[in-house]
């Protein structure tokens, strides 16, 4: 059980109570929020709220998270395009839509559920039991190039590698407008959204995040870009793109109009990987080409220019 507050600003006065905590409370879907207002678990000045209420500035709630129910890892015979595989590493080509892992509001039917079913017990530990090889990861509507490890010797020495930067990750998006420059490199830390605690943005005190980008592309509107990764911070390059005026086409979430081109999510592809392989030392670098939805973006955004 975890207690936490909610201090209610102008910007969200008048907004019902369980939208606003289904909107800034990562755990809580709508549904869920309603629950815990049923059941009394959120309060205001020491009385229970109602599902209906409307905020008010000023409105300071206290919550009650109650621990999810811990359900049993299941094995799901789901198709991995595997790139990359031996007794230590495992690289997939993970589609667009597939989640990681399990998290509130997708059990199963992740890439964890697939990778226990095709690698079995071979999955390092040091994930924990809802994240079993998991070195980094990428978010739902990104494909692309991910790794896991399948010993704990191994998961060390690539989160090693992560923390000093020798295993390098590009990337591959369609961003909004054309950018002025042909390469350029953000170097702006991120945090928590200070207000919506479902975003990441740009904030002072944030951990440092680098992202260098070229241009690949320039169409009427829209510019093709690949991201070279200096960090890996939690939506580094939806948000980076996003504070250069230029919203990776379909995110919606970071200022993209919704949807567009036929795509609701971003356009955003995990091209190429390059690490040291954890027990020969040779270093290994794969690349995968351009998923179809990405090339059917593509096709829509006319010729190129410039």
């Amino acid at each position: 059980m975890e207690e936490d507050l909610l201090q209610i600003t102008a910007e969200e006065s008048g907004e019902r109570i369980d939208a606003l905590l289904a909107r800034m409370v990562p755990e809580l879907s709508r549904s869920a929020a309603q629950r815990l207002l049923e059941e009394g678990l959120v309060t205001l000045l020491g009385k229970p709220v109602r599902k209906n209420y409307r905020c008010a500035a000023g409105d300071c709630f206290e919550l009650v998270l109650l621990e999810p129910e811990e359900l049993p890892l299941v094995p799901q015979d789901i198709p991995l395009d595997v790139v990359f595989e031996d007794s230590d590493v495992i690289v997939v080509n993970k589609p667009r839509g597939l989640v990681v892992h399990p998290a509130p509001g997708h059990p199963d039917g992740t890439l964890v559920n697939a990778l226990v079913f095709h690698c079995g017990d071979s999955l390092s530990g040091i994930g924990g039991e809802k994240r079993p090889g998991i070195v980094h990861r990428i978010d739902k509507d990104t494909s692309g190039l991910l790794i896991a490890a399948k010993n704990d010797f191994a998961h060390r020495a690539l989160s090693e590698q992560l923390k000093d930067r020798s295993l390098s990750r590009t990337y591959e998006a369609v961003v909004r407008g054309n950018l002025r420059e042909d390469a350029g490199t953000v170097d702006r830390p991120i945090g928590r959204h200070p207000t919506d605690r479902k975003r990441m943005a740009i904030v002072p005190g944030g951990r440092p995040a680098v992202t260098h980008w070229q241009v690949l592309a320039r169409y009427k509107g829209y510019t093709h870009v690949r991201c070279k990764l200096e960090t890996g911070r939690t939506h580094q390059i939806r948000v980076h793109m996003a504070s250069l005026g230029h919203p990776l086409l379909g995110d919606f979430t970071y200022g993209a109009p919704s949807p567009e081109k036929g795509l609701e999510g971003q356009c955003l592809h995990a091209r190429a990987l390059q690490f040291i392989h954890p027990r020969s030392g040779e270093p290994v670098r794969l690349e995968t080409p351009l998923p179809d939805y990405f090339l059917d973006v593509l096709s829509k955004l006319g010729p190129q220019i410039g």
